[in-house]
């Protein structure tokens, strides 16, 4: 793409990946006649630089988040899905992607604050609250096109500059979901220098970042994960990491970070002291859980489910990016063009930390 004067020509066509319905690596579209969207009045169009891999692009493009699902995301079948997106049916074809690092390439009226050139990033869960829905939210990459093309639209009061920050393109491209339901997770849960936590799933995208982010609060952090990734919990700050399939010591830990959920639900219950927080934003080992509700009463246990995203928290993770604080783990990247091996990689839990597509 040339630029004229020093601003980017902007074609009328762009290339990416579409998803054109529930489930496996076919429902993939490779196009390249994609309309570019224009900006309306509030919006900007980014070139994206980067887009990490996540669970929910998977989980989306499968239907699991349908509630005719009750099994684990990797036994998900053939069954037909209606409705599987968050918030119900998905308007296909759908460009998947909730992780965006861009470049402004064009303004629509009304917005000032950016200028062509900036480099962006965005929540995935983008707050839309109404009068009668204050956690009212929009998902990119399901309710809205998202990262998986050449270009991306996004309003304007969802962006944030990180122009100055010392993290690459990649780094960057791989934190708005992980790092963003991370910090999310840790700050609805209090976690602060006091606490002793338990991270489930440590070794993936936002087990690995709550272990980074948990750590730069001061708190002391246990880590589940698989054996062999556990040097990579270590290095992010865990000061233990114990094995997936074990049973946590009984009543050890003030707070419960669980992406996992599954069979292991009711143990992480009683893992937790008197008083201690639970907290949730996945559920890949199975939805349906089971436990003895004595556990959470005679205990005095809070659970928090935690998706909506307040802007005050993805800002706080604007601060820690710019500032260089935190950096992801990136394991691997691909073109785009290579969606279905990322997501078979992803999928299979090959790599820890987080993998990266580059358009």
């Amino acid at each position: 793409m040339e630029k004229q004067s020093g601003v980017m020509a902007l074609p009328q066509t762009m290339y990416g990946v579409q998803l054109i319905g529930h489930g496996g690596p076919d429902q993939l579209v490779w196009n390249e006649t994609i309309p570019v969207p224009l900006p309306r009045p509030g919006e900007v169009l980014a070139r994206v630089l980067a887009a990490g891999v996540n669970n929910t692009d998977i989980n989306t493009r499968i239907g699991w988040y349908s509630k005719d699902v009750t099994v684990a995301t990797a036994e998900v079948g053939d069954e037909e899905i209606d409705s599987g997106g968050w918030a119900g049916a998905l308007p296909f074809p759908l460009i998947q992607g909730g992780d965006l690092c861009g470049e402004v390439v064009l303004l629509g009226k009304g917005v000032t604050e950016f200028k062509p050139g900036m480099r962006v990033t965005c929540p995935i869960n983008q707050p839309n609250p109404t009068e009668d829905a204050p956690r009212r939210f929009e998902v990119l990459g399901s309710d809205l096109d998202g990262t998986f093309a050449q270009f991306c639209k996004v309003p304007a009061r969802q962006l944030f500059d990180v122009s100055s920050s010392p993290l690459s393109d990649i780094e960057i491209g791989a934190m708005p979901c992980a790092y963003g339901t991370a910090l999310t997770l840790l700050t609805r849960s209090r976690v602060g220098a006091q606490d002793r936590v338990l991270i489930t799933g440590a070794s993936g995208g936002v087990g690995l970042a709550a272990v980074q982010l948990a750590k730069l609060k001061g708190a002391k952090v246990t880590g589940m994960s698989s054996p062999a990734k556990a040097d990579s919990v270590l290095a992010a700050g865990a000061v233990a990491v114990i094995g997936r399939d074990q049973t946590p010591t009984v009543q050890a830990f003030t707070v419960v970070i669980d992406v996992v959920g599954g069979s292991r639900f009711g143990a992480l219950l009683e893992a937790l002291i008197p008083g201690g927080r639970y907290a949730t934003a996945g559920a890949i080992a199975g939805p349906i859980v089971e436990t003895d509700l004595r556990t959470v009463y005679l205990q005095d246990l809070t659970i928090f489910g935690c998706t909506y995203q307040p802007k005050e928290v993805f800002a706080d993770l604007i601060s820690l990016i710019n500032r260089g604080s935190v950096r992801p783990l990136i394991s691997k990247t691909y073109s785009l063009r290579d969606i279905a091996t990322a997501q078979e990689d992803f999928a299979c839990k090959r790599y820890p930390g987080k993998l990266v597509l580059l358009p």
